[in-house]
C-alpha cells in the first residue's frame, strides 16, 4: 500500500553536498512522520532526522544537526534531506521511512517506530 523511493545518492568528495529525495506513493496523511536513517557497514541503523507531515516539528540527531536539514513538500508527497559539508564518516546507505498513526505532532526517532521503508540509496564520501 505504501511505497517509498529514494533518489539522489552518489559519490562525492569530502566537503561536498548532496540532496536526497524520497517520493511516497501511499498518500501520507496528517498523523504521519517521515524520517531519514543511515547504516554504515558493520554499524547499526541510526537516525539522521525526522519530520512531522503536518506540524512544524523536526527531530535531529545531535551529531547531524547543523550539516543536515530535513524538509518536505506535502503536495508532492516528498521528503528531502539536504546534506552539506560531507565527511567520509557519512558514508552509508541512507533510508527513507514512514511512521503512521502518530499522535498529533509527535515525531519519533527510533527505527522501530517506523512502519515502512524504502530500498535505500548509497552515499559515498571520498577523502
Amino acid at each position: 500500500q505504501v511505497q517509498l523511493v529514494e533518489s539522489g545518492g552518489g559519490l562525492v568528495q569530502a566537503g561536498g553536498s548532496l540532496r536526497l529525495s524520497c517520493a511516497t506513493s501511499g498518500r501520507a496523511s496528517g498523523d504521519d512522520a517521515m524520517g531519514w536513517f543511515r547504516q554504515a557497514p558493520g554499524k547499526e541503523r541510526e537516525l539522521v532526522a525526522s519530520i512531522s507531515w503536518t506540524y512544524d516539528k523536526t527531530y535531529y540527531a545531535d551529531s547531524r544537526k547543523g550539516r543536515f536539514t530535513i524538509s518536505r513538500d506535502n503536495a508532492k508527497e516528498t521528503v528531502y534531506l539536504q546534506m552539506n559539508s560531507l565527511k567520509p564518516e557519512d558514508t552509508a546507505v541512507y533510508y527513507c521511512a514512514l511512521a503512521r498513526g502518530l499522535y498529533r505532532d509527535y515525531v519519533p526517532g527510533a527505527p522501530s517506530a517506523f512502519d515502512y521503508w524504502g530500498q535505500g540509496t548509497q552515499v559515498t564520501v571520498s577523502s
